[in-house]
């Protein structure tokens, strides 16, 4: 029995695997979503910027925000509302303490098309059933599925062949979330991406392109992230890369990533490291995930804080 689990486990994440880049090429080629033309080639304002529909522009007659903040959950996320619990309390945080400023949530960074798991997709009945056991059993083996599935488009969003297509389709996204919140172009106004473990490579990916059609430097805030030598650093305003001292998910990127090793003298890494672009720094002692992860608030350091406080505290040093 023992032996047939694992065969269908070992089945299901080469199939995750061979799958993965479906769907940005899919996207690419007008199988589905919205129609692109291909005759505008990435990174150009055409091909992530086409004419908005006037309903997504509704929302630029709103009085102008000070800052705004696009938030990339990690790979627990089903879409792009539907996010590990623990993330709620720190996102209602940043709204409290970050005045006449947009947090936006509602990109999903899995999915070049921004389509949850539980959306319009052939199996999100499947997806359904698993996000209902999240409430019920946080620790079921059913929702490391998710965790692998988003983990590929991770990889697709690191790998230079996909990568291009699929970070353009997350770049879109992007924007156009930026328009429906209010944000107007020309105007001067920050924007700043937070990318939670995998979130932290896609937000450095869609940089590449999102920059073709925001007027200000964007800068990342990866808590955690697993990032490649991704193009998108030399773009970006500045990567700040936080992380806790037990996570050793965050180092994935640094082992697995060539780019990232010292003796690529000239990959993106470390160009943009040269440029003084990127801040690493250590928080204290959390993990990746879970309990003592960075939004646990029921962990402490020996000064009192809690693992979310210190969290909270250095993101907000950061945007103010």
């Amino acid at each position: 029995m023992i032996t047939i689990i694992l065969l269908g486990i070992i089945i299901i994440i080469l199939l995750s695997a061979t799958v993965a880049p479906l769907g940005s090429l899919g996207w690419w080629a007008g199988w589905y979503g919205e129609e692109l033309s291909t005759s505008s080639v990435p990174g150009t304002t055409e091909a992530i910027a086409p004419p908005i529909p006037a309903h997504d522009i509704e929302s630029n007659r709103k009085p102008l925000a000070s800052h705004y903040i696009v938030y990339l959950s990690g790979i627990g996320a089903f879409t792009g509302s539907s996010i590990p619990h623990e993330e709620f309390p720190f996102l209602d945080a940043l709204c409290e303490n970050i005045p006449n400023s947009v947090v936006i949530t509602d990109v999903f960074p899995y999915s070049v098309t921004n389509v949850g798991l539980t959306g319009e997709r052939a199996f999100a009945w499947i997806w359904r059933r698993i996000e209902a056991l999240r409430p019920i059993n946080p620790t079921s083996m059913w929702l490391y599925m998710v965790v692998v599935r988003n983990m590929f488009q991770v990889i697709v969003s690191a790998d230079r062949r996909y990568g291009p297509i699929y970070n353009l389709g997350v770049a879109k996204e992007i924007w156009r979330s930026l328009l429906r919140h209010g944000y107007r172009p020309g105007k001067g106004i920050p924007v700043t991406l937070i990318g939670t473990s995998g979130g932290g490579q896609i937000s450095v990916g869609s940089i590449t392109y999102l920059s073709e059609v925001v007027d200000v430097p964007i800068q990342v805030i990866s808590l955690g992230g697993v990032i490649s030598s991704d193009p998108g650093l030399l773009k970006a305003a500045h990567l700040y890369h936080l992380y806790g001292a037990n996570d050793g998910t965050h180092t994935l990127g640094a082992k697995i990533f060539p780019g990232r090793w010292p003796i690529a003298f000239n990959s993106a890494w470390n160009r943009a490291q040269a440029q003084g672009k990127i801040t690493m720094k250590e928080t204290g002692p959390a993990d990746h995930v879970g309990k003592e992860s960075h939004f646990d608030r029921n962990a402490f350091v020996e000064d009192g804080r809690s693992y979310f406080d210190i969290t909270l505290q250095e993101v907000l040093l950061i945007l103010k």
